[in-house]
């Protein structure tokens, strides 16, 4: 019977070897991510230190598909009525589904109990050596004991990709008129994309007390960007949003990454070129992929002051994208869309060349793990 909870964009890993395949993919491209990031920075696109906390986020989505791993390695050879199976988002995404990362924080939450109740790893792997020898049989609950094992150990661990991951703040310099300037950087995993989604947020910070020791300021400025970090909202309305309300933090550029979507003949479903082309590699497994990374990015163009009775407002006014008048559109400056896949694929890409795809930045990787940027 159908799990009432799925819809025709999601789907169940329900074979233990494609599970396997579907996050040893994974595995191999959030290693592959951070090669990218890097060149990105020496492109310019990403400071030295939005490498760094990109690479931080690309290592936490890995974190998370190592732990669910292990969470879904034996349990879907248990009986039917207590199976469980990974779910995906198939369509747009590639990537587990928002509950599988809200159940996965609701474990953590009680990891270290749920820990103290199960066998240790040594008397485990004792206990299923006598099964095999004695009882001559497959000692499957105990393999789903120490697989259960294994992904609590790495929740306690930590280091983990969440729904939400609060905003941090991180000095870049002291400007000449006092002021301090910082970027915040957040995350979230988005209910409606099923993708990970960063924000890089630089602000010119103007308050008495250093905005990250703040009390009253900086709890405040948290709540309201977690709040505001809604893949349907344009940069534009969130960054003239917390304009509005805090006149001492002003923001001067916006960035939102969408790691994905992740596209796999063997796994999702996608329509256009990006199927032809993962279609005609499909024989090559390890290759029959391809990773959409987008960048919006809205930039402070000029400040207006805004007078009022006793004392006067810094407004940001925001550089939008000036060509066909799609800056009202996207509500960003510029919108940069990359994708990142093996060499067989771009090589079927490149003899296809669809329009659609001329002005997209590609990032190809070889088997040896180097980069090499065209577009």
């Amino acid at each position: 019977m159908p799990d009432p909870g799925l819809t025709s964009d999601h789907k169940l890993l329900d074979d233990d070897i494609a599970a396997r395949r579907y996050f040893g993919k994974f595995d191999r491209i959030t290693r592959l991510m951070a090669g990218v990031a890097e060149e990105m920075e020496a492109e310019g696109t990403f400071t030295a230190l939005e490498s760094d906390v990109l690479g931080t986020y690309v290592s936490a989505i890995a974190a998370s598909f190592r732990a669910l791993s292990m969470k879904y390695l034996i349990a879907g050879r248990l009986e039917s009525a207590v199976a469980r199976h990974l779910t995906i988002d198939l369509h747009e995404s590639g990537f587990p589904v928002f509950q599988e990362i809200v159940g996965m924080a609701n474990d953590a939450a009680q990891a270290q109990q749920s820990l103290a109740a199960l066998p240790d790893a040594t008397t485990l792997k004792d206990q299923m050596i006598r099964q095999i020898v004695g009882d001559r049989t497959v000692p499957t609950r105990l393999q789903y004991a120490l697989s259960q094992r294994l992904y609590l150990e790495a929740l306690v661990k930590g280091g983990l990709f969440f729904a939400q991951m609060p905003p941090q703040a991180q000095w870049l310099a002291d400007l000449e008129n006092g002021r301090r300037r910082f970027l915040i950087h957040w995350a979230v995993y988005d209910s409606q994309l099923n993708v990970p989604v960063v924000y890089l947020l630089e602000v010119e910070d103007a308050g008495t007390t250093t905005l990250p020791r703040d009390q009253a300021r900086w709890p405040a400025a948290q709540a309201h960007l977690m709040a505001q970090s809604v893949g349907g909202l344009k940069l534009l309305t969130i960054a003239k949003g917390f304009d509005d309300d805090f006149s001492d933090i002003h923001p001067k550029r916006l960035r939102r990454v969408h790691l994905g979507p992740m596209y796999s003949s063997a796994f999702t479903l996608q329509t256009g070129p990006i199927r032809e082309v993962l279609e005609e590699v499909r024989a090559q497994p390890g290759d029959d992929w391809a990773m959409a990374w987008t960048i919006e990015d809205l930039e402070s163009e000029r400040v207006e002051t805004e007078k009022g009775w006793f004392s006067s407002t810094e407004r940001q006014v925001f550089r939008l994208d000036p060509f066909a008048g799609r800056g009202a559109e996207t509500g960003a400056t510029r919108v940069t869309r990359s994708l990142i896949l093996p060499q067989r694929p771009y090589q079927v890409l490149a003899e296809k060349d669809p329009e659609g795809f001329r002005s997209v930045r590609k990032y190809v990787v070889g088997r040896e793990g180097r980069v090499v940027v065209y577009g």
